[in-house]
C-alpha cells in the first residue's frame, strides 16, 4: 500500500533515500494535521472578559486566526483576542498557552534555531534546518529568533548576576560541598562590528579606524588531581563560559556570578589565570580577594623573546644564549634575577630603550604572580590555554569568520547563546525559559 502511496511501480528498484524523504513528509503532513486540530480542539472563546495581567477586566472582540510554523509544518491556530481599554492593549491567552507572543515560529522550531544559529551562520541555520529537518524558515527568521533567545538568557542572567554581587544567596548549578581546586581565567579577543558601532574609537588599522570591539570572555573549570609527572589535569566536562562585549567593570560581575553558580565559595582552592591585561586582575583583587593569580607562562615567555628581538635585532648565538638564560629564569620564576639582567641592558636608539622600561616594569608588577617554579610544585596550571581555546570557540568560530559584521547587541545575544550551550545550561535554560 505504501508503495502505491508513493508512486512505485511493482518491481522497480527502491530509491531508499527519496522514500525515506517522501515518507518523513507524509509523517509531517499528516502529524501537522493532527497538531492542528488539537490546538483548534479547544471551545473558546470561555469567556467575555479576562483579566488581562494588569488587574484590569479585558474585553473579548473577535476570534483572530494566526498561521504558525511549527516542526510538523505550518498550521493555522483560532485564538480568542481581548482588549483591555484601561492598558490599551489586546491580550490572546491562546499565545500565551502555547508559547508564541508576539512570534510566528512554534516552541519546537525556536529550539531548532536556537541550535543552529549558536553555531553556524544563520544562512547554512536555514539550510540545515530545512535539509535535516524538513523545517522551512527564512535567513532573517533564522537571525531574529537565535538572537531573540540569546537575549532572553541575558536577561534571566542578571537577577543571579545582581544576588552574586550583594552577596545574596544564589542557587547553586552543582550539589558538590566542596571543590579542591577552582580556576578563573580571563581573556579578550576582538569582533568585527559595523561602521556604527566605533565610532569615535582608536584602532589598530593604518587609517586608526576601529574595526572591532573587544568581547572579554572568562571560563570557570576544576581540577582535583595531577597525572603521575606532576601536572595539572582539567576535570573532564568541568569547563563553563561567561562573555560579552562590555568593560570591565561590568564583566567583573558576570564572571564572578558563574564561579558563584560553578561554588567558588565552597571551593578550598581558587587560582585566577591571565596574561598581562590590567583589567584581569583588577577584577581578580575585586571579586576573587585572596585566590592565587598566575600570569600566563607562554605571555611571560612572548615579552623575553620581544626584548630580545629589541635589543638584538640579529639573533646571532651570543644573543640566543642571552635569550635561552631569561627563558630559564622566567620558567622557574627568578624575576628579580630576570629583572637584574634586563638592568644591564644598553639598547640603542629611544624605541628600543623605551620599550625595555616598559618591559622591566612589566616583570616587576607581576613578579608575585610568576612565581611558576612554586606553582608547579603545587601541581598548578600556569597556563592560561583554556580560555584562549574558549575565544576561539566560543567568539571566533562563530561571530569571527570572514564577511561578518555584527552590532555589539546582536555579538552579545549570541555570545550570550553560545556560553549557555557549551556550558551545559541550554536543556535547563530551554526547560524554564517560559516560567514566570
Amino acid at each position: 500500500m505504501i508503495g502505491r502511496v508513493l508512486g512505485r511501480v511493482p518491481g522497480q528498484r527502491i530509491d531508499m533515500e527519496a522514500t525515506e524523504k517522501a515518507l518523513r513528509q507524509m509523517g509531517q503532513r499528516l502529524g501537522g494535521t493532527l497538531l492542528e486540530k488539537l490546538l483548534n480542539g479547544k471551545g473558546e472563546p470561555g469567556s467575555s472578559h479576562i483579566d488581562c495581567g494588569a488587574g484590569h477586566q479585558a474585553k473579548l472582540i473577535e476570534m483572530r486566526s494566526k498561521k504558525v510554523t511549527t516542526v510538523l509544518g505550518q498550521v493555522k491556530i483560532g485564538r480568542a483576542y481581548y482588549y483591555c481599554a484601561q492598558c490599551e492593549d489586546g491580550v490572546v491567552p491562546k499565545d500565551r498557552e502555547l508559547d508564541i507572543v508576539g512570534t510566528s515560529l512554534s516552541p519546537g522550531v525556536r529550539r531548532m534555531i536556537g541550535r543552529v544559529g549558536g553555531k553556524e551562520p544563520f544562512d547554512e541555520g536555514r539550510a540545515d534546518l530545512e535539509e535535516l529537518a524538513g523545517v522551512i524558515v527564512s535567513t532573517k527568521a533564522v537571525e531574529r529568533a537565535a538572537e531573540g533567545i540569546g537575549v532572553d538568557i541575558e536577561e534571566r542572567a542578571k537577577p543571579n548576576r545582581e544576588a552574586a554581587v550583594t552577596g545574596k544567596v544564589v542557587t547553586l548549578e552543582s550539589k558538590r560541598t566542596s571543590i579542591d581546586r577552582m580556576y578563573i581565567a580571563m581573556d579578550g579577543t576582538g569582533v568585527p562590528v559595523l561602521p556604527s558601532e566605533t565610532v569615535g574609537r582608536k584602532g589598530k588599522s593604518e587609517s586608526g579606524d576601529a574595526k572591532t570591539r573587544e568581547a572579554r570572555l572568562g571560563c570557570v573549570f576544576t581540577q582535583t588531581k595531577t597525572d603521575d609527572s606532576g601536572n595539572p589535569m582539567r576535570d573532564e566536562d568541568s569547563t563553563s563560559y561567561a562573555g560579552a562585549i562590555e568593560n570591565a567593570e561590568q564583566f567583573g560581575p558576570r564572571i564572578y556570578a558563574e564561579a558563584v553558580r560553578r561554588g567558588v565559595r565552597e571551593a578550598k582552592e581558587v587560582v585566577v589565570l591571565g596574561d598581562g591585561a590590567s583589567w584581569i586582575w583588577t577584577i581578580a583583587d575585586l571579586h576573587f580577594h585572596g585566590a592565587t593569580q598566575i600570569l600566563d607562562l607562554y605571555h611571560a615567555l612572548e615579552h623575553m623573546t620581544l626584548i630580545g628581538k629589541s635589543v638584538y635585532p640579529v639573533m646571532d648565538r651570543r644573543a640566543k644564549k642571552w635569550l635561552d638564560h631569561r627563558f630559564e629564569q622566567v620558567k622557574v620564576g627568578d624575576i628579580a634575577g630576570v629583572v637584574r639582567s634586563l638592568k644591564r641592558l644598553h639598547p640603542e636608539g629611544q624605541e628600543a630603550s623605551s620599550l625595555l622600561s616598559r618591559e622591566i616594569e612589566y616583570f616587576q608588577k607581576n613578579r608575585e604572580r610568576m612565581r611558576y617554579d612554586e606553582f608547579r610544585k603545587r601541581g598548578l596550571f600556569t597556563g592560561s590555554g583554556v580560555v584562549e581555546a574558549g575565544c576561539k570557540t566560543v567568539m571566533g568560530r562563530r561571530l569571527k569568520q570572514s564577511g561578518m559584521r555584527w552590532t555589539v547587541r546582536g555579538a552579545n545575544a549570541i555570545i550570550a547563546l553560545r556560553c549557555c550551550q557549551m556550558s551545559g545550561l541550554w536543556e535547563p535554560y530551554w526547560e524554564t525559559r517560559s516560567v514566570g
